[in-house]
C-alpha cells in the first residue's frame, strides 16, 4: 500500500527544468489534539505546467472561514495537498511532500488556521522508529507570499525576486535533516496575518503543525511515540524557543526529544536598541510591523503615535519579504518615528509586549543545544548568555550553549548547522544528552571535526538529489 501511494503521488514532472512564474501572551495550555489518525482528503499536486498561487491568492487553502475549523482541536486538519518542492523555485527535490491546513490557536486564545508543509524522505526508515523535526526557517517578512509553504514550492516566484532568499538557504538544511530518514515539518509559524516577531503565537503554531504531521496518515508515523525535534536559527528561534518552553503546559503529549537553536533573539528590547541608527534597523522595524499584527493594543498604540514618516515606511515595508525588509533604510533612528516623550521602550503598550515576547518564562524539560555568534551585531550574545543563566537556574535544565568568536550572524547560520545536526541526531537516536548546562567557548564551529563526516553525508546526499537522487533512499 505504501508503496502505491508513492508511485501515485511521486509524478512531479522529471523534465520540468525551467523557471514558472505566477503571477504575482499568555493562553494557559490547549487541549491536547488527539493522535487518532486524519481522514481528511488529500488533493493531488498541480500538473506541471501550473504554477502554484501565492496565499494571497489562495484564501480557500490558507484563510478558510472560521467555521470550518472553529470547533477542531489545535492541530486537527482542515485540508491536506499533495505538493511538489523545489530548489530555487526549479529544480525539483526528490521526496514526497504535502501541505497540511490545520487549527491552531492565537495568543488571544481564538482560533486560528494555519499551513505547515510536511516533507518525508524516500526509502526505507533508517531503524523502524518514527522521527520527525519541526523546521522553522527565518521567514522574517511581512507577506504572505515570503511564507516557506510558497517558496519552497516548483514554479514558485523565485525567491531571489521576492527576496525571500532565506527560505532557499534553510531549505537545503532542512534537506540534510530529510537525509538522516526523518520526516520534517516546516510551518508557515508566523500565521495568516504575517505576524513577524510574534515568539508565543510561532511557539503555539509550531506546536500544532507537528501535532497534524502526527496525524496525517501518509507520513506514517506513530503519533504521541514520535521522536521529535525542533531547529531554528535566528527569526526561526523565535518560534523555536518560545515552542519549547510552551511545550510542556501546551502540548504536552508531544515527545520533543531535544531542541537546537541559534542567533537567539531572546529580548526584542535589546534588538531594537540594537538596532536603533545601526545596519539591523530595516530588519527590525519589520518585526515592530509584525508585533502589531498579532498585539491590538500595539497596533494602537503605532497608530496613534507613529509620525508621517514612520507611518510611510511602514507602508513601504508592509509588503516585503526579509531581504527587502533589511535593505529599505538601514541605520534609520527607529525610535525617532514615534512621537512619545522619553525612550518609547518605557512606554506601558512597547513594555507590555516586549514582555510578553520575553523568552526565559519558563524552563523547556526538552534538552536544549544554543549556539551564538559572540560578535553577533543582529542579535547580541548579551541577551542569550542571560537566557541561557536563567534557564540553568534550574538544576533540571539540560543546555547545551557554544559561542562562536569567528562567526557573525549571517555567517553562523551555516557554519552552525553541522553541529546543530549532529547533536540533535544523537537526540533522534535515543542518545540521552547529558545533564546540566554547560558553556562552550570556541574560535569557530566550522572546526568541530566530529561533525564533518555527518554532515558531508548529508550535503553529499543533497548534492546528489539535485541529479534526480531519491533523498533519503539507501543505495
Amino acid at each position: 500500500m505504501r508503496t502505491v501511494r508513492r508511485r501515485r503521488l511521486t509524478q512531479v514532472g522529471g523534465a520540468v527544468a525551467a523557471v514558472v512564474l505566477s503571477v504575482t501572551t499568555g493562553v494557559g495550555a490547549a487541549v491536547a489534539a488527539p493522535v487518532d489518525r486524519s481522514d481528511v482528503a488529500v488533493q493531488p499536486p498541480l500538473p506541471f505546467p501550473v504554477p502554484p498561487s501565492p496565499p494571497e491568492m489562495d484564501p480557500a487553502f490558507y484563510s478558510p472561514p472560521v467555521s470550518a475549523y472553529q470547533s477542531l482541536q489545535p492541530g486537527e486538519i482542515i485540508a491536506a495537498r499533495a505538493v511538489n518542492v523545489a530548489n530555487l523555485s526549479a529544480i525539483p527535490v526528490n521526496v514526497d511532500a504535502w501541505q497540511l491546513s490545520y487549527r491552531s490557536t492565537n495568543t488571544r486564545g481564538e482560533p486560528v488556521a494555519a499551513v505547515t508543509t510536511v516533507l518525508e524522505p524516500r526509502g526505507p526508515a533508517r531503524d523502524g522508529v518514527g522521527k520527525l523535526v519541526s523546521f522553522q526557517i527565518a521567514e522574517d517578512a511581512t507577506a504572505q507570499y515570503c511564507a516557506p509553504s510558497y517558496a519552497m514550492q516548483l514554479g514558485s516566484v523565485p525567491t531571489l525576486v521576492t527576496g525571500s532568499q532565506i527560505v532557499s538557504a534553510e531549505f537545503l538544511e532542512v534537506q540534510t535533516a530529510l537525509a538522516q530518514g526523518w520526516a520534517v515539518s516546516v510551518p508557515d509559524y508566523q500565521g495568516p496575518n504575517s505576524a513577524y516577531a510574534a515568539g508565543p503565537l510561532g511557539g503555539r503554531l509550531a506546536l500544532d503543525g507537528v501535532r497534524a504531521a502526527e496525524r496525517f496518515e501518509p507520513l506514517g508515523l506513530p503519533g504521541a511515540q514520535t521522536r521529535v525535534g525542533m531547529w531554528g536559527y535566528s527569526g526561526g528561534a523565535i518560534a523555536t524557543g518560545h515552542a519549547a518552553e510552551l511545550q510542556p503546559t501546551y502540548a504536552p503529549e508531544i515527545d520533543l526529544v531535544g531542541v537546537a537553536e541559534g542567533g537567539v533573539p531572546a529580548d526584542l528590547s535589546v534588538l531594537l536598541n540594537n538596532a536603533n541608527n545601526a545596519a539591523p534597523s530595516g530588519l527590525v522595524l519589520g518585526a515592530v510591523i509584525g508585533l502589531g499584527r498579532e498585539y491590538p493594543e500595539f497596533q494602537q498604540f503605532l497608530d496613534q503615535k507613529m509620525n508621517p514618516l514612520g507611518r510611510a515606511l511602514i507602508a513601504a515595508k508592509n509588503p516585503l519579504c526579509v531581504a527587502y525588509q533589511a535593505a529599505l533604510v538601514p541605520f534609520v533612528n527607529n525610535k525617532g518615528l514615534l512621537d512619545v516623550p522619553g525612550d518609547p521602550l518605557d512606554e506601558p503598550a512597547v513594555r507590555s509586549v516586549i514582555d510578553r515576547t520575553r523568552m526565559g518564562k519558563t524552563v523547556p524539560t526538552a534538552p536544549m543545544f544554543v549556539y551564538q555568534s559572540n560578535p553577533d551585531w543582529i542579535v547580541p550574545v548579551g541577551q542569550v548568555n542571560t537566557l541561557v543563566d536563567t534557564y540553568c537556574k534550574d538544576p533540571s535544565a539540560r543546555v547545551r550553549y557554544t559561542r562562536d568568536h569567528a562567526s557573525e550572524h549571517l555567517s553562523l547560520g551555516a557554519i552552525g548547522a553541522p553541529s546543530a545536526l549532529l547533536w540533535l541526531k544523537d537526540r533522534m537516536d535515543g542518545v540521552p544528552a547529558e545533564p546540566g548546562c554547560s558553556t562552550r567557548d570556541v574560535g569557530s564551529m566550522a572546526l568541530d571535526q566530529s561533525t564533518w563526516p555527518t554532515f558531508t553525508a548529508a550535503v553529499g546526499e543533497v548534492l546528489a538529489g539535485l541529479f534526480g537522487k531519491a533523498i533519503g533512499a539507501q543505495g
